[in-house]
């Protein structure tokens, strides 16, 4: 089995093909990776899932880890033709923003972004000049729809669970999840955001796990859980059906549910969530004032309160 990750040394193991070539960029402020996937050939490539830095104590943002995949994709000499998300991110805020007003391509995520845009739309207070149908962003996707990175096809699932609108994204035998799996050794996804449902999520990963057992299964994310002395973000559609902690094929529904709901009531709200959340329902454009300054808004005794104390 090919695992990526940062070795011992702190070293970026990569792997590609002859042709689709993926890197993984890890940030390990927030645990996120974000993905450059290109077609060597046609010299045309995708990020996936990308970090914007942001200090939340003084609210400070700034472009590390952004201009890291910049530079990749310039030095490479590819051209960037979609920015896509797997879904309306809690934990980190999306740099597609930034990434297209450098690069060009265009910004894409699910089409069930609406849900998450009415229901916290609400939640922040957002007025009648915020859309909720997710025309922020270029495009959105519904399930079995298609684009393509070079020569190949990329084929778009939706993935509920999680939240409602996430999507995983097919490309050859790689397979771009978000949220929905990690690592095997450490399970399965929080199911408690507003729209989430842990018998969604089932239901997802068994139709991933339709997918043959040699696809390979690309996180985004990963803990390091006890016991394991590397970060990690690739694995396989077999090994997670094998050995998934969680969601391995000797799990059944109800037993899962009960334990990611119980799970679930034992969490902390993500640090990022409230700025995440305000930037990344807009394609990574941060909320403006009339003046053209950025504000965010800390909606008090709200959805985020109900778990401010579990850690």
């Amino acid at each position: 089995r090919a695992c990526r990750g940062i070795n011992n040394n702190g070293l970026d193991m990569k792997h590609s093909d002859s042709a689709l070539n993926i890197k993984g960029f890890f940030d390990p402020v927030t645990h996120t990776i974000s993905y450059v996937v290109a077609d060597d050939v046609q010299k045309e490539c995708v990020v996936i899932d990308s970090v914007l830095d942001y200090e939340p104590q003084s609210a400070t943002v700034t472009h590390t880890r952004a201009d890291e995949l910049i530079a990749y994709i310039r030095a490479r000499g590819y051209v960037l033709t979609w920015i896509l998300e797997t879904h309306v991110h809690a934990d980190h805020v999306s740099a597609g923003a930034y990434l297209k007003s450098a690069l060009g391509g265009r910004t894409a995520i699910g089409a069930g972004i609406g849900i998450v845009q009415n229901f916290f739309g609400e939640v922040f207070g957002e007025g009648d000049d915020f859309a909720r149908d997710g025309s922020q962003f270029d495009t959105t996707w519904h399930d079995g729809d298609t684009f393509t990175v070079g020569t190949y096809t990329a084929t778009v699932l939706h993935v509920p669970g999680h939240t409602p609108a996430d999507v995983a994204y097919l490309m050859g035998d790689a397979l771009f999840v978000g949220d929905t799996l990690f690592m095997p050794d450490y399970g399965s996804a929080r199911c408690d955001f507003p729209g989430g449902s842990a018998d969604d999520l089932y239901s997802s990963v068994r139709k991933l796990y339709q997918l043959p057992n040699e696809t390979r299964i690309f996180l985004c994310h990963d803990y390091l859980p006890e016991g394991r002395e590397a970060y990690l973000w690739e694995t396989t559609v077999g090994e997670e059906r094998l050995k998934n902690v969680h969601l391995n094929d000797a799990v059944i529904r109800d037993d899962f549910v009960r334990m990611r709901t119980t799970r679930d009531a034992t969490l902390g709200m993500p640090a990022l969530i409230i700025p995440a959340l305000q930037v990344n329902m807009r394609a990574g454009i941060f909320p403006q004032d009339d003046t053209g300054r950025a504000f965010l808004k800390i909606p008090v005794n709200s959805v985020f309160s109900r778990k401010a104390t579990k850690g």
